[in-house]
């Protein structure tokens, strides 16, 4: 059996689910992808050291924002915890700890409404310890046995994250460095030029007002980890802005 794919994916927040294009396309995308038996969520949402494994029970989602209308709070993703997994992830990761309070932040709930609407499928997130892109690259590398045992290893984040230049339209064009950012970044990952990605702060056109914090970003160094020594093909699945913001996500075969 074929390893399982890694995603990295922009997540965009709540009102995703009202964006008839966005949700679309990631329902197509999932349909084109293999069953999974569980699914492991690194979201930007979640830094936590040292290395942190959700709740493998049922617990309440994590509403990390804020202001927006109150159905927003009342969304409800009820999928199986994945004690097995967290086991799997804590043979792979020295030091793991478990927080067995913590639900899914909408980094992780957000998508797989969309993707994998019946909530049938085990999902446990972990946390990002660190925002140095070598280290998390070496995080998902130990992580990469999953892929073997048909667990999706899913990178949340947003390709271009600069809240400051959120434009109120969601159909608006993209600044200029939100478009230059998004451009150089589908090179360096599709090309497989993995030393670029993580050097990007100094490689990436406007990558500090692309990502002013990295948060946003970080996961994606933890896909390419996963990917490292299985030769895998990059390619977009997702493209486009939102706000301004681009919305670009990647899948590794």
């Amino acid at each position: 059996m074929a390893p399982m794919p890694v995603l990295y994916l922009s997540h965009g927040a709540p009102p995703l689910a009202d964006d008839a294009v966005w949700t679309r396309e990631l329902a197509a995308w999932s349909a084109e992808l293999p069953r999974p038996s569980s699914i492991l969520v690194v979201s930007a949402h979640w830094e936590d050291a040292p290395t942190t494994v959700s709740a493998t029970r049922a617990v309440p989602l994590v509403y990390d924002f804020w202001g927006f209308p109150e159905h927003y709070y009342r969304v409800r993703y009820d999928a199986p915890g994945a004690p097995g997994l967290a086991d799997e992830v804590a043979a792979l990761v020295p030091g793991l700890r478990r927080d067995e309070t913590r639900g899914l932040d909408h980094g992780a709930y957000v998508p797989l409404v969309e993707m994998f609407p019946a909530a049938d499928v085990p999902v446990l997130q972990l946390s990002m310890p660190t925002l140095d892109p070598e280290r998390l690259f070496a995080l998902g590398r130990s992580l990469a046995p999953l892929r073997d045992q048909g667990v999706l290893i899913v990178g949340s984040g947003f390709t271009t994250h600069n809240l400051r230049g959120l434009d109120p339209d969601p159909a608006a064009p993209p600044p200029a460095w939100s478009a230059e950012f998004d451009a150089w970044t589908e090179r360096a990952v599709t090309g497989g030029d993995v030393d670029a990605v993580l050097d990007f702060r100094r490689k990436a056109p406007a990558a500090h007002l692309a990502h002013p914090r990295t948060e946003h970003f970080a996961p994606l160094f933890v896909t390419l980890g996963a990917t490292a020594d299985a030769s895998a093909t990059p390619r977009t699945t997702v493209d486009g802005f939102w706000h301004g913001l681009a919305k670009r996500s990647f899948q590794f075969d």
